[in-house]
């Protein structure tokens, strides 16, 4: 059983990990599970569909026990969802790798103010600076500059991708002690 100290801390804790709790916060964070689409269902679209049926009746073999192709169902499901995730990582690494930045840089308010003053004085204005000219220009050091300006989007990329493996695992032991136990009957 849990101390009063221990109980102390986690409703301390609790209280610090609530989310954001501005605003903007809240509606940014409402929308990173659109940034790159891997919260849908790899179910939801009729080329998966098809996929996820011929690599489900290839993992099950010649059965026609329903509980054996569920197992399986699942366990392509996941595999596919899992080279999902992956695509989507060398997606970001390639961008970044061909363009040396994910987004085009964004200016604030303050900051086109000032552009637009200097031009209405007639000072030049310094463009900004290209980031596919500060990449690196052979490899492997341009792929090491890609990966480590893309690092924070990949670790986000990590759950989905962590999930899916997960998801594979149990589902792969599932068909495994069903074929076992189906074995010592």
């Amino acid at each position: 059983m849990a101390s009063e100290r221990q109980i102390a801390a986690s409703r301390r804790n609790a209280r610090k990990s609530t989310g954001p709790r501005s605003g903007a916060g809240r509606k940014r964070a409402s929308r990173n599970a659109y940034r790159h689409g891997l919260t849908l269902s790899i179910t939801s679209t009729a080329a998966f569909a098809k996929q996820l049926d011929k690599l489900a009746r290839k993992i099950a073999g010649n059965t026609d026990d329903a509980i054996t192709l569920d197992c399986a169902l699942q366990i392509a499901q996941a595999e596919l969802e899992l080279a999902r995730v992956r695509r989507a990582k060398v997606g970001l690494i390639e961008r970044a790798s061909a363009f040396g930045e994910l987004d085009p840089p964004r200016l604030t308010v303050a900051q086109m103010i000032r552009l637009i003053d200097a031009f209405d004085r007639g000072r030049p204005i310094v463009p900004p600076i290209d980031a596919s000219a500060t990449m690196p220009s052979q490899e492997p050091d341009r792929s090491a500059e890609a990966v480590r300006r893309v690092l924070p989007e990949l670790r986000q990329l990590d759950r989905y991708e962590r999930r899916a493996a997960a998801q594979r695992e149990r589902a792969v032991r599932n068909l495994y002690d069903r074929r076992k136990s189906w074995n010592n009957l």
